[in-house]
């Protein structure tokens, strides 16, 4: 396992992968580091239009064979025995892209970056040979995020609305991480934002999603 991947996740996404089992945590690893780096490459750049092309670059590498990717680069490395080199996960990088529109981002815009991670999610999936989950899962996960997360009261109002919690009837154990993911982030967004991801409640919560499946 990949400590500086680990340590550059968020306390959520650390907690979320405690509970993937072992055959499942390394694309989870993974995943939950493309993600970041997706979101760091908005947050930290200052014009859109630089956000927009390095969003490009991720793309233009996903959808390349994976001996055409440049060396150097870990999670491009990680991605190259997944099917296709990964190339699916291109719809994570298109969800990201969705948030650079003008403020305040419109419903159409926060909902296709619920859609990309959505597509994502389908994309883990299929690298650990299951069915893809309810898209809804990973649509609440996102909007609750964004609530949680978003600057302006305007878009944090629309992630609201569009906050649909889902039923999750089975989750297989290889995607529990998912189900912590949407149960502690829609726990939050109803309970005040942000602080409350890492709360003791938080933590009840994932457990109980983690072990229990619900």
């Amino acid at each position: 396992m990949d400590v500086s991947l680990i340590d550059g996740l968020s306390p959520l996404y650390r907690l979320a992968l405690a509970y993937a089992p072992a055959r499942a945590k390394a694309d989870w690893l993974t995943f939950l580091s493309l993600d970041t780096r997706l979101a760091g490459l908005l947050r930290q750049a200052r014009d859109p239009v630089l956000a927009q092309i390095r969003l490009a670059w991720w793309r233009e590498k996903l959808a390349q064979a994976p001996s055409e990717r440049p060396r150097g680069e870990p999670l491009l490395a990680r991605l190259a025995d997944w099917p296709e080199g990964g190339a699916a996960l291109g719809v994570l990088v298109d969800g990201w892209e969705a948030l650079l529109g003008e403020p305040p981002l419109a419903a159409d815009a926060l909902a296709a970056f619920g859609q990309g991670r959505a597509g994502a999610i389908a994309a883990l999936a299929a690298r650990l040979r299951l069915a893809a989950p309810e898209p809804g899962l990973a649509m609440a996960w996102s909007m609750a995020d964004l609530a949680c997360h978003l600057g302006d009261p305007r878009e944090q109002a629309v992630a609201a609305g569009l906050l649909q919690p889902a039923l999750a009837n089975s989750v297989p154990r290889e995607l529990r991480p998912l189900l912590v993911l949407e149960r502690v982030s829609v726990r939050a967004a109803r309970k005040g934002g942000a602080a409350q991801l890492t709360s003791p409640g938080a933590l009840f919560t994932a457990m109980r999603a983690g072990l229990l499946g619900r």
